[in-house]
């Protein structure tokens, strides 16, 4: 069987995290599948993350952004992985997220109007976040500020959707046995093109 054209972003830096176990895991289950899957590891990009201008004067593109947008517009399913650093992700994810999608690529603002067109239409999407606490207690009592804003803010305000999330956690008391069963899961979902 052949499934989806996947795309697995991995928004931690360090490429020793349990993120990048994650995402070679992930990968693996879809290359079982007989998934085409291709992998951007954001930390090892060469970019500036700083849209110094924001929308008001264009700012090149560096060579590893041209080609994640690429990557991008090819993909029919898109996974992000990344770690929870202070109720969201990484500063390193974010500047990526702000560099590459751009208007007139991911999105378009109409002309004397508050909406948009989505542009990146078509196009689903999974979330895997790791956290140094219960997900339930994310959830319950921060009410997932980072998954949302990824999820609604940026994905489905550019087309992505559904966008399905899997929040892992606690991650940093967590045993060897805990980690172990996420990577099954996790590879049964890049297996299932999830």
């Amino acid at each position: 069987m052949t499934g989806k054209k996947i795309l697995v972003i991995n928004g931690h830096p360090d490429t020793e995290s349990f993120n990048h176990a994650l995402t070679d895991a992930y990968v693996r289950g879809a290359q079982k599948s007989g998934t085409v899957a291709e992998v951007i590891h954001i930390g090892t990009l060469s970019f500036n993350p700083n849209l110094q201008y924001g929308y008001r004067q264009r700012t090149e593109l560096e060579p590893d952004l041209l080609d994640a947008q690429q990557k991008i517009m090819w993909a029919e399913h898109i996974v992000f992985i990344h770690p929870l650093w202070w109720g969201s992700y990484p500063a390193i994810m974010k500047g990526f997220l702000d560099r590459v999608l751009l208007p007139g690529f991911a999105f378009k603002k109409r002309e004397g109007s508050v909406w948009w067109d989505k542009l990146l239409k078509g196009r689903t999407a999974t979330i895997i976040c790791t956290m140094d606490q219960p997900a339930w207690y994310y959830w319950l009592v921060y009410k997932s500020p980072g998954i949302n804003a990824l999820k609604k803010t940026t994905l489905e305000f550019c087309g992505i959707k559904p966008v399905r999330t899997v929040a892992i956690g606690p991650i940093r008391l967590s045993k060897e046995k805990y980690r172990d069963a996420w990577l099954q899961k996790v590879e049964q979902l890049g297996l299932n093109n999830k």
